[in-house]
């Protein structure tokens, strides 16, 4: 499917760029839920994605793939790779994570996540966490409640992007406090990601409505009756809230 027949979905212009390597894809799945790595393949290329996320589940508690059968299904040069300390609880278990990334894999783009057992991201360990990630050599995308004094801490540090809850992870809830959502972006000239609880497409394009650069939608998709047919679908509404956007067709905020 050529860039021009996935319109704003996926843009000529990357919408980040880091290392040489260009973000173009405005749509990123999450893929710890997966158990069949050809259905990995089909899914990433129904939504157009060019990301490719991989983690370490510290704790050997959860199901994975090997990195051999996913390589052979997806053909992983062609994306970017990233990695992600999504199972972290703690600020030392998502350093350790994106160390384990870099020497098994070197990964040095890190989707740093830091969420305790109310699995919400703990916004002030992010920020440590991101300092020392980003002192050690890595690109850093952290995930964070809304607030802007920490996004604008998280800039400072030199993170490359924010990523901003929208409602509690698999929650299937969109953005819930549109207004925090919105200041929080506002205060940051860095790329942000909105994620979190966007379960259904008309959330994904509201979320980009508000105004962000991308999104990341994982459970949705994971757990749907056809995940392909509802990630091109979620491609579709990125497509659709980017071109409203671009229009400056925001309408009222919810809250």
């Amino acid at each position: 499917m050529s860039t021009a027949a996935l319109g704003t979905a996926v843009t000529a212009e990357p919408w980040l760029s880091l290392r040489g390597r260009a973000f173009r894809s405005r749509l990123i799945l999450g893929i710890e839920q997966y158990t069949d790595p050809t259905l990995v393949s089909e899914v990433l290329r129904s939504a157009a994605c060019d990301v490719f996320i991989t983690t370490f589940d510290l704790e050997q508690t959860k199901p994975s793939l090997l990195m051999s059968d996913l390589d052979e299904a997806v053909g992983l040069d062609d994306y970017v790779w990233i990695g992600t300390t999504s199972f972290a609880r703690s600020q030392q278990d998502a350093l350790l994570t994106a160390r384990r990334l870099r020497d098994s894999y070197g990964i040095d783009i890190m989707k740093l996540d830091v969420r305790p057992s109310d699995n919400l991201p703990h916004n002030a360990q992010t920020i440590t966490a991101a300092a020392e990630l980003i002192a050690e050599g890595f690109d850093v995308l952290p995930f964070i409640l809304p607030d802007p004094a920490t996004a604008v801490a998280l800039e400072k540090a030199g993170c490359a992007a924010v990523r901003i809850m929208c409602s509690p992870v698999a929650s299937a809830r969109g953005v819930v406090d549109e207004r925090a959502v919105r200041e929080t972006m506002a205060a940051v000239s860095i790329p942000v990601v909105l994620e979190g609880g966007l379960g259904t497409p008309a959330q994904v394009v509201r979320a980009m409505e508000l105004g962000a650069d991308a999104v990341l939608v994982n459970t949705a998709v994971a757990q749907a009756p056809s995940p392909t047919k509802l990630a091109e679908s979620m491609r579709l509404a990125v497509e659709a809230g980017r071109l409203a956007a671009d229009q400056g067709l925001v309408g009222p905020l919810d809250k």
